[in-house]
């Protein structure tokens, strides 16, 4: 009897903590989103969706996240092949690409800042090659375009390492057999890698896709630092709700918004790159 409880023993305390500090918190927020004074009402969703600048920072975030996440997936997957199958220096180039996770958001904004500022590197480097003969502003508001590729190479370069971590514990578990029967039967590497690691790489992708998706819809810290509020995203709304228009409800409501989306996107890639019943390595 004691062996079968062990399990549920086991699971208490991480139980008590998502209940403590995720699910009890949850309830708040959509409680305050979803009330008023005279009970139920969607009337903060009204105040969100009838304010300009929420339709421009939710497809800002749509637009980022499309734009962010392939580009780190492919990036992932190379840096992944090449790294597994380094003989020697495998553990340098795996801690010298991972460097960037141990550099919060904001310092990593501020990274980014320092290059395309007036006073940064770009400029200085433009000049010094002849191609300027004055310091450009290229994070005004007359530079959309700029800001937004300026926020896509800071996103890129911070969180691709997420992906990369996890890709590479996926091909880890993977054994050498597979490889070795497919080029016994005259595969290419790149068959083997399409037909063979792709498909058993399907929980590695699955996990990475959805934790990154879920963290390009909460970007915040890297847009601030880069843009202000020229570029405004769905967490910046929730910010500006909460700390400067002090109206808490409606940012609860944004963060409801943004809860959903996340959802969407997780429902999507566990479908799209379920597992089939059985499959195993």
């Amino acid at each position: 009897m004691e062996a079968k409880r062990l399990p549920y023993l086991l699971l208490l305390p991480a139980t008590l903590f998502l209940g403590i500090f995720f699910l009890y918190p949850f309830g708040l927020v959509a409680w305050q989103a979803f009330s008023s004074d005279s009970g139920f009402t969607l009337s903060h969703f009204s105040t969100m969706t009838g304010h300009w600048k929420f339709s421009t920072a939710f497809w800002n975030t749509l637009l980022l996240a499309l734009a962010v996440v392939p580009i780190q997936l492919i990036m992932a997957l190379i840096m992944a092949s090449l790294v597994s199958h380094m003989q020697k220096g495998r553990d340098i180039f795996l801690y010298i690409f991972t460097i960037p996770l141990g550099i919060s958001d904001l310092a990593a904004g501020l990274i980014w800042l320092a290059i395309f500022e007036q006073s940064g590197f770009l400029n200085s480097m433009l000049h010094g090659l002849g191609f300027i003969d004055q310091p450009v502003m290229f994070l005004g508001y007359q530079s959309p375009v700029i800001i937004f590729v300026a926020i896509m190479l800071a996103e890129i370069w911070r969180a691709t390492a997420i992906m990369l971590v996890i890709i590479v514990a996926g091909m880890g578990l993977i054994p050498k057999e597979y490889a070795e029967a497919a080029e016994v039967f005259g595969a290419s590497r790149w068959q083997t890698f399409y037909r063979v690691t792709l498909p058993l790489l399907r929980p590695s992708l699955q996990t990475a896709l959805i934790l990154r998706v879920i963290m390009a819809f909460e970007v915040f810290a890297v847009v601030s630092a880069l843009s202000g509020t020229t570029f405004p995203v769905l967490m910046s709304e929730t910010y500006r709700y909460q700390f400067d228009l002090q109206d808490g409800s409606v940012a609860a409501a944004i963060a409801m918004v943004i809860l959903a989306i996340s959802i969407v996107f997780t429902l999507f890639f566990l479908r799209v790159l379920r597992v089939p019943k059985g499959a195993s390595l």
